[in-house]
């Protein structure tokens, strides 16, 4: 299983998805290989290993380590630099996948060592690769800025021949999105010919977009001399761009079998390159008794506790949390406002977070609890709220709603379905809650006082959601759906 950013060492829904999926499936074997940028943004494991698991392999893609090659000088060989100028075409212009054929043979070339990374990295030949791409597609003036993008962006690719290397053998592959991860994935499943399995909980492209849309380390040409101030997006950032889209479709094509958890997706892996036949929807499941703890604790009435669940990190919109408690504590004055989560992702993030609740007086209203046991923190909250800008199918909301918390989330991924239901027979269990547009304080404040204000809805919605997970969003069904498909494709 190729686990990108993620499991074991990073906590949050898709992390703990992997370990019910892997714990659930106590008859199956696991190799775990785990791709991180550099070592210093991980920590220790935060999640102990399954005892089915037989390996955990951990690689940093961007890290320049004692193995890295030092500087020499040399050609290169002409021929293999002609495919991997081929190669980066398509990552500059993603319109068309990467042929498979190419794929294997640039890798049997590095598995070979007839091509390195030394050779990317110092070569003559690839140095005429690199000026070549900069002159046919680079719209920006800057040659040094091109350079450490190309640089940074293709060494993971010619690093991953190591990782081959040290793979076990298996009898199939599953990587837990695109990017990297699915990259990876593709190249095995082609050199070993063995079935992939590709799992999707956010679709991977549209949330590198959106972080790449907000990367303030990246410039954009400057507009403010311009007759018409209109933004303009630096070629480096479509670089980026294009490079996670080409992942993805790579991803797509070679997939057997391609996952979503809810419609909508599905049928964005469908617009961005994925064959609908080999598509499927399995909706993410937990486990209800582990939280019927939780509900029977709960006093069965709105407490004036918002709790928002998740990592502190820009794409989980906190600043729009904190401002709706702001507006909130004007109908309920009592109002507290907790942010339950890891707060070591993104420091920055969290500082300026930090910043907004002191601006606004709230520090005796708002607590950055860290991460808790989530059957103690349910119990003693009213509302359990979501403002992310992106998101799949989040177990929090689930989670929520089975220890009888009603729910407030921003209208992503499928949110819409979790709280008013998807097809008939679901709507027909009402509201679990309340959706609210994106980065929308205003909103987010009425439906927080509306909820806690009205017992008589809040105990209508609590009931709703209760109903619903128990119906349509169970651990058994979830794990049954995955122990076939990995039977499936592992005979």
């Amino acid at each position: 299983m190729l686990l990108e950013g993620t499991y074991p060492y990073v906590r949050g829904g898709v992390s703990s998805w992997v370990d019910q999926i892997i714990r659930g499936c106590p008859n199956k074997t696991f190799a775990l290989v785990f791709l991180g940028g550099q070592p210093e943004m991980y920590g220790e494991m935060a999640y102990s290993l399954p005892a089915n698991v037989i390996s955990l392999d951990h690689h940093y893609l961007l890290a320049e380590g004692e193995n890295f090659p030092e500087p020499k000088a040399g050609d290169g060989t002409a021929e293999h630099f002609e495919l991997w100028q081929e190669i980066v075409h398509h990552f500059q212009d993603p319109s068309k996948t990467i042929a498979k054929e190419s794929l294997c043979q640039f890798y049997q070339l590095l598995l070979d060592e007839s091509l390195s990374l030394s050779d990317f990295l110092y070569s003559r030949q690839s140095w005429q690769v690199l000026q070549n791409t900069y002159l046919q597609h680079s719209t920006d003036p800057s040659f040094i800025d091109f350079f450490w993008t190309y640089r940074t962006i293709y060494q993971p690719l010619f690093k991953m021949s190591s990782i081959i290397k040290r793979l076990p053998e298996a009898k199939m592959v599953h990587s837990v999105s695109t990017g990297y991860a699915g990259f990876l994935a593709s190249v095995i499943s082609l050199l070993r010919q063995i079935p992939y399995l590709l799992t999707e909980h956010g679709i991977y492209t549209k949330e590198r977009n959106i972080d790449l849309s907000q990367a303030t380390w990246i410039e954009d040409p400057d507009t403010s001399s311009s007759s018409q101030l209109q933004y303009k997006m630096s070629y480096v950032r479509k670089m980026w761009m294009r490079f996670f889209q080409q992942l993805g479709r790579i991803s797509y094509d070679n997939a057997d079998k391609i996952i979503s958890l809810y419609e909508n997706n599905q049928l964005r892996q469908i617009r961005d390159g994925a064959e609908q036949q080999r598509t499927q929807v399995i909706p993410n499941g937990i486990d209800i008794d582990h939280f019927r703890k939780a509900r029977e604790e709960h006093p069965k009435e709105p407490l004036p506790v918002a709790a928002l669940i998740g990592r502190v990190v820009p794409i989980k919109d906190i600043k729009t949390f904190i401002r709706a408690i702001k507006q909130a504590s004007a109908r309920t004055p009592e109002l507290q406002g907790w942010i339950v989560g890891p707060v070591d992702e993104s420091p920055e993030y969290v500082d300026d977070c930090k910043l907004l609740v002191s601006s606004l007086g709230l520090e005796k209203q708002i607590k950055f609890t860290g991460m808790q046991n989530l059957l103690d923190i349910l119990p003693q909250v009213g509302l359990v709220v979501l403002t992310s800008i992106s998101e799949a199918q989040p177990l929090v909301l689930l989670e929520a709603m089975a220890a009888g918390v009603p729910v407030v989330a921003s209208d992503v991924g499928s949110c819409a379905a979790i709280i008013h239901g998807g097809d008939a027979q679901d709507k027909a269990l009402g509201s679990a809650g309340r959706l609210t547009p994106i980065a929308n304080g205003h909103a987010t404040a009425t439906a927080i006082g509306d909820m806690l204000l009205d017992p008589a809805l809040w105990q209508q919605c609590r009931q709703s959601g209760i109903e619903r997970v128990e119906q349509f969003y169970t651990r058994p069904a979830m794990l049954a759906a995955y122990q076939s498909l990995y039977q499936e494709m592992s005979e």
